[in-house]
């Protein structure tokens, strides 16, 4: 019966077992161990031979429900809370690679994931291959007899392109090779990689899991024989997400499906009023019409998520002028957030990549991310407008 239950319910109802006090809402467990029995329940848990908590590191009530409450979401078998979304990406590709393994990744992936590929991996003998989601074909083209992972972020970040998961998903079973995707910018409540043929499943929960810029923490889900590797290497390198963090993004998915219908009508009224504005130079966003993958988005996605990206007339020196004229949108490197955020991606978020770099995954030197809130649409929508009409007096003078 709970399998046929829906989002919604799933997020709120998936909890820890009450304790004797009877809670309605689940506890924190701010502990850094938990007791035994007796000495043979100690050798039992640490041999593995039953399931139980012995020290927050491994395991904890709060970081348990947050997985199982995840993993009911995007329909995975097992997974691994982290203490950031980095981490969770890390250690989904190191736990799972060996030295002389390939991955094939997508062009179009974070920075710190670029740096993790370019800089960290080659380190241990683990090479890539860039791919294009502009040309699905290239991932195939990049397949050698050592690749033994692919990698994507869809919709990427900020260019919001996309790739057919579907098809993604049979490339990987027809050469066994693991298919890992980065779900975080369209969210379990948007899109289910796991459900096109995606092995693991990856996210910075700090963005829209957690929705209103608290706490840092990340997850990495999938196939249970390889989730029980990841485990394995995050015990014992120690990148696990704080009880507290758990406890506060476990009642953050309660409220996710709303708030993501909420961020993406938002998004959309934004998208649509910057397409038709005549300072701008081109907008993208997954479910606008004049999306080069319009038609993939709406099979894919349930709606079209909460980011926005635009180039206004002027290129970067009106980029600039735009985002110092904003009065009331945050300016952070942060995105996912109940308040509308504005981020120059080629000057922070992606400035470690070379220009050519940028230039290859659409990060034009003008391009504006907007990660659109849960404020009142019309006030973004002036906030923006002004700041528009002001840089473009700015840059007349």
């Amino acid at each position: 019966m709970e399998n046929q239950r829906h989002f919604e319910t799933l997020a709120i109802r998936t909890q820890a077992e009450r304790t004797h006090f009877r809670e309605h809402a689940v506890p924190l467990y701010l502990t850094s161990s938990f007791t035994f029995e007796d000495a043979e329940q100690g050798r039992a848990l640490f041999a593995e031979e039953i399931l139980g908590n012995i020290y927050t590191r491994f395991s904890n009530p709060n970081t348990s429900e947050l997985v199982e409450k995840l993993c009911k979401l995007e329909g995975t078998e097992d997974g691994v809370a982290t203490a950031s979304g980095m981490a969770a990406m890390f250690i989904s590709m190191a736990a799972l690679l060996r030295s002389g393994d390939h991955i094939v990744a997508s062009r179009s992936v974070f920075g710190s994931t670029h740096q993790i590929l370019t800089q960290i991996l080659p380190r241990w003998g683990i090479a890539h291959t860039y791919a294009d989601l502009h040309r699905p074909e290239s991932f195939q083209q990049a397949i050698q007899p050592n690749t033994k992972m692919i990698f994507v972020e869809t919709p990427s970040n900020p260019a919001l392109d996309l790739i057919d998961l579907s098809w993604l998903g049979e490339i990987a079973h027809r050469h066994g090779i693991i298919l890992n995707v980065d779900n975080c910018f369209a969210t379990p409540y948007l899109q289910n990689p796991a459900r096109y043929g995606a092995h693991i499943v990856t996210h910075s929960a700090t963005k829209f899991i957690d929705g209103q810029g608290r706490v840092i923490g990340g997850a990495v889900l999938g196939k249970k024989e390889l989730i029980k590797e990841v485990r394995f290497f995050a015990r014992h390198t120690g990148p696990a997400m704080s009880p507290f963090n758990a406890w506060v993004l476990s009642k953050s998915l309660e409220t996710l499906a709303i708030r993501m219908e909420k961020h993406c009508a938002n998004a959309l009224e934004i998208a649509q009023r910057l397409a038709s504005h005549e300072q701008v130079a081109w907008v993208k966003y997954p479910f606008l019409p004049t999306h080069p993958q319009y038609e993939l988005a709406r099979r894919q996605m349930r709606l079209g998520g909460g980011v926005v990206s635009f180039e206004l007339k002027g290129g970067a020196q009106r980029a600039k002028k735009f985002i110092d004229a904003l009065q009331m949108l945050s300016l952070t490197a942060n995105l996912g957030d109940a308040r509308t955020i504005v981020t120059h991606p080629a000057t922070t978020t992606h400035s470690k990549l070379t220009e050519q770099e940028r230039t290859a995954v659409g990060i034009t030197p003008g391009l504006i991310r907007i990660s659109v809130g849960l404020e009142n649409p019309a006030d973004i929508w002036q906030d923006i407008l002004q700041a528009i009409e002001q840089s473009k007096e700015e840059l007349e003078k």
